[in-house]
């Protein structure tokens, strides 16, 4: 979890600025993301960042492309229900405090709630 940023960020600017890319591949590590990550695939030499494939007016995707987004969208399901998951802790539309007090109530919430889904 990165730290705040305006809400205008675009997700591939934020992943840029913090080095996502570099992190993963130090870490040995891939990640399945959305659309709004569509590029970001193609700042590095490996494959770290995986994103589906996107239609246009001028071309519709093939059925190989349609397959490879439904198994992207199911292997990235897990992710956005935890984010749902975050969303339903009253505590996070109280919450009057500094951006950077706020990504560190979210760590903490995440490591709650990991520990509650491992029960």
């Amino acid at each position: 979890m990165s730290g705040p940023r305006p809400g205008r960020t675009h997700d591939i600017t934020a992943a840029r600025h913090d080095h996502i890319v570099e992190h993963l591949e130090a870490a040995g590590l891939g990640a399945l993301a959305d659309l709004g990550f569509l590029g970001l695939d193609k700042d590095c030499n490996n494959q770290v960042v995986v994103t589906g494939y996107k239609a246009t007016r001028a071309r519709e995707l093939t059925t190989g492309q349609k397959t490879a987004n439904r198994i992207i969208a199911a292997g990235r399901a897990p992710v956005e229900h935890g984010f749902a998951h975050l969303k339903t802790w009253r505590i996070l539309t109280k919450l009057r405090t500094s951006p950077a007090r706020a990504t560190n109530l979210l760590r903490a919430l995440l490591v709650l709630t990991n520990l509650e889904l491992d029960r």
